[in-house]
């Protein structure tokens, strides 16, 4: 059997002396970030595994269910790595005015307010997930949407421009179950727009 290529967790030590998001909380929350990698790594090598002995069979309750698993752990993976890679200390309060962000949101909203106002919305909505936002690969239009159990509401082939982990592990250390609102307003202090600026196409 060829060797199972396996994922290591990207380097977020830069991500420290945030506004409203303490070290103690990124430091909790990257060890859960880092479990979301060995998990994927263990049921990437056991399907392969299976798949090399003959066994892969969508008919095997053991196999399929380790194949939806795995949907699940690559997009926890996958989706903090957007998270924290969309993180900075002495961020700017805003993206930058002639930006390619600021300009497909202007074109997708008409105004960085409007845009603002709906991210807010998606981010503090009951229930558990992401707020994101994703680019169209057709028009570019950028669109914001709530993602729960990471892998359940991502329109197919967009891909990801902003990554909010709405989940109260992300800010429970600082925040009370119901103060959400006041973690996103944080999240929205910290963000790299240099970085989100990057993942616009």
């Amino acid at each position: 059997m060829a060797d199972v290529k396996k994922y290591t967790p990207h380097d977020f030590s830069k991500v420290r002396g945030l506004a409203g998001i303490s070290n103690d909380q990124i430091e909790e929350h990257l060890k859960l970030y880092e479990g979301y990698v060995k998990r994927t790594n263990a049921l990437t090598e056991k399907l392969a595994g299976l798949a090399a002995e003959g066994k892969a069979s969508g008919a095997d309750p053991v196999y399929a269910e380790l194949t939806r698993r795995l949907g699940f752990e690559y997009g926890g993976m996958v989706n903090h790595e957007y998270y924290f890679g969309n993180l900075t200390a002495g961020a700017q309060a805003e993206p930058p005015a002639g930006s390619r962000f600021r300009k497909a949101i202007e074109a997708s909203y008409g105004r960085y307010d409007l845009w603002l106002a709906d991210f807010k919305a998606v981010a503090t909505m009951p229930g558990i997930g992401w707020a994101m936002t994703f680019q169209d690969p057709g028009t570019g239009w950028l669109s914001n949407h709530f993602v729960t159990l990471h892998e359940n509401g991502v329109p197919p082939g967009f891909s990801t421009v902003v990554a909010l982990d709405g989940w109260e592990h992300a800010f429970m250390r600082d925040y009370k179950a119901f103060e959400r609102g006041k973690y996103v307003d944080a999240f929205l202090k910290n963000v790299n727009w240099e970085a989100v600026d990057k993942r616009v196409k």
